[in-house]
């Protein structure tokens, strides 16, 4: 098969009206191994956005079997008054609502919504402050917790008012995300955002995880090292093998046909499915007890299933926590996501939208009952980096089939099938891109300036090491106010939210100029480095992905003016002659499909 097909297929970001995007011309030659793919006849068949969401589902279930495993496994088996697939529908259903709202009139990115670390480490938090717990000393290490078995120890019943507690703490964190969205916090603090506060945060997030990933590989490391290597042989080895010859929509002037770099477009579904039954035939698939029990095939979510969400002041302190670290991780999943779709860095009024609507969703999962609200997946926009593929469409496709999939917990218990290796494996994979992303940002500023390393090496160090102290210490942070212990020792044990912090107060107090942190020409955003470098009509297309539906543009004049700051401002929004352009609803992002333009060359996307 040849390796340099006639048309050089790669990958483009797309105006809203379905034309191609002006972007640089490549100054050299590139290796046709690390091309980037996108069909240059007209929109992707159904079939193939399919598999795509698919495998953004396998990612998303990851994540939901991980959180929730991690916040249930010391539970004893009948504590819970539901069964664990319902906690699981619930938290899947307001995953798919979210993220359909996130899509269609949000930030506008194909972002997938999904539980996020970001609210387990306020929950465990939370449950600890609440259940009866000792203490014993394994050896030489520091205090673990235990549950209280004693004779003097109170019933089961506390881990059901624990869990409403957490729900309770969901909606208060929802309930914020809404007003700061609302009022247009984002707005006020992306501009002072630059690539030394978002690079650190990317770092992080990468490296957040990796003691979740370490424990759940550690289940089996043969099954685990075996899906890491097919993910980076199908995503990289063989990611620029293309299999013809199946066009899709000839075009009318063109006999060319279509090629499709199978084995990267679907490098997280092929080697999750050939572990999967390997393990199966070994008898290694195992269902974590806590996450199994008996589920009904149908079942509508509805708030106070179970009973209501419990608002203490320890969920109040829990839920603060939870918005900020929440809305910190958000923040930079917009800003990553923009990167790799090589368009302008969200507006402050996408921004906004966004993470309201993010709120939203944590409000809904918190009514339903779930530990767990919703967020931005970094492992997500990994997942649309190693593909290298990612679409409206696609992420619309994520949000219905969970939303069809919360209906139905005999089916979402399907995926605690899968073996924990599995799930270890496609995390830490992910989590892998997203830390590299967040090392590629750094050549945006100036990283020979002893300001910037500092910058740089004291949030990372620091948001890293502040979490490990706090869960080895030997004697727990106690104020005698319990409120106030859990606020500090969620806030302190969260690493994207210290990175972001710590960035974003050095990189704003200790001078600099604007070219030395990044910022050229004065222009507020995360890339302008980039953006400069763009014509001005390349920078005004893909901005208009990120504008309202033209349906809802005009209820902009409605809106009250303190809400402004969620439409897009008049001289941003249209085209050149004041016309408002009116943004596909499933238009393609990435890969980017239009017209064909043979001979044309595109920037394409890094793979990072």
């Amino acid at each position: 098969m040849s390796r340099s097909p006639p048309n050089a297929i790669q990958l483009r970001s797309v105006g809203s009206q379905g034309t191609m995007a002006s972007l640089p011309q490549p100054s050299a030659v590139q290796n046709p191994s690390s091309h980037s793919w996108a069909s240059v006849c007209g929109s992707p068949p159904w079939g193939l956005s399919c598999l795509l969401a698919l495998q953004h589902i396998l990612v998303l279930a990851s994540l939901l079997c991980a959180s929730h495993l991690l916040l249930l496994q010391c539970l004893p088996a009948g504590g819970l008054s539901s069964s664990p697939a319902q906690l699981l529908a619930s938290s899947l259903f307001s995953c798919g609502v979210s993220t359909a709202l996130q899509t269609w009139m949000g930030s506008r990115l194909p972002l997938i919504q999904a539980p996020s670390l970001e609210f387990l480490i306020p929950g465990l938090v939370l449950t600890s402050q609440k259940l009866p717990l000792t203490t014993r000393t394994p050896g030489n290490s520091s205090l673990v917790l235990r549950l209280c078995g004693g004779p003097g120890c109170h019933g089961l019943e506390l881990w059901n008012t624990s869990l409403r507690e957490v729900s309770g703490a969901v909606v208060v964190s929802g309930l914020l995300q809404v007003m700061l969205g609302l009022f247009g916090g984002p707005g006020h603090l992306f501009p002072h955002c630059g690539p030394l506060v978002l690079a650190p945060s990317l770092v992080v997030a990468g490296l957040s995880a990796h003691r979740e990933v370490a424990l759940f590989c550690s289940a089996h490391w043969g099954l685990a090292s075996l899906l890491i290597l097919l993910m980076v042989v199908c995503s990289q080895h063989l990611g620029a093998r293309l299999f013809p010859p199946h066009p899709w929509r000839r075009a009318s002037t063109s006999s060319t046909h279509t090629h499709i770099p199978v084995f990267r477009l679907l490098s997280v579904l092929i080697p999750v499915a050939c572990v999967w039954i390997i393990s199966a035939l070994l008898g290694l698939s195992i269902t974590p007890w806590e996450l199994s029990a008996e589920a009904p095939w149908f079942w509508l979510p509805h708030p106070a299933e179970w009973d209501w969400p419990l608002l203490t002041p320890r969920a109040l302190a829990a839920g603060i926590s939870m918005a900020l670290a929440a809305s910190t991780s958000s923040l930079g999943c917009y800003a990553l996501c923009g990167q790799l779709l090589h368009l302008p860095s969200p507006p402050p009024h996408a921004c906004s939208r966004g993470l309201s609507l993010e709120g939203l969703g944590s409000v809904l999962a918190g009514l339903l009952g779930s530990p767990m609200g919703t967020a931005s997946s970094f492992p997500n926009v990994g997942t649309v980096s190693l593909l290298q593929a990612g679409s409206r469409r696609v992420a619309h496709l994520v949000g219905l089939l969970c939303v069809v999939l919360g209906l139905s917990p005999r089916l979402v218990q399907l995926f605690t099938t899968i073996p924990l290796p599995v799930l270890g494996g496609v995390l830490g994979v992910t989590q892998a891109v997203v830390l590299s992303t967040g090392f590629s940002s750094f050549h945006l500023a100036d990283i020979d300036s002893g300001r910037n390393v500092f910058i740089v090496g004291f949030s990372i160090f620091m948001a890293l090491l502040l979490p490990r102290w706090f869960r080895e210490a030997p004697v727990l942070l106690s104020t005698g106010w319990s409120p106030l212990d859990v606020l500090l020792r969620s806030l302190l044990t969260e690493p994207i939210f210290l990175a972001g912090l710590l960035g974003f107060l050095l990189e704003n107090t200790i001078p600099g100029t604007q070219l030395e942190r990044g910022l050229g020409q004065g222009l507020p955003s995360s890339f302008t480095a980039q953006e400069v470098r763009m014509p001005q009509k390349s920078r005004e297309k893909p901005a208009q992905e990120y504008e309202l539906p033209f349906s809802i543009q005009n209820l902009c004049p409605c809106i009250p003016h303190p809400l402004r700051c969620l439409c897009p401002l008049p001289e941003d929004s249209g085209n050149e002659e004041g016309v408002p352009s009116e943004p596909g609803e499933t238009a393609d992002l990435l890969p980017g499909f239009g017209e064909q333009c043979p001979g044309s060359s595109r920037e394409e996307l890094r793979s990072q």
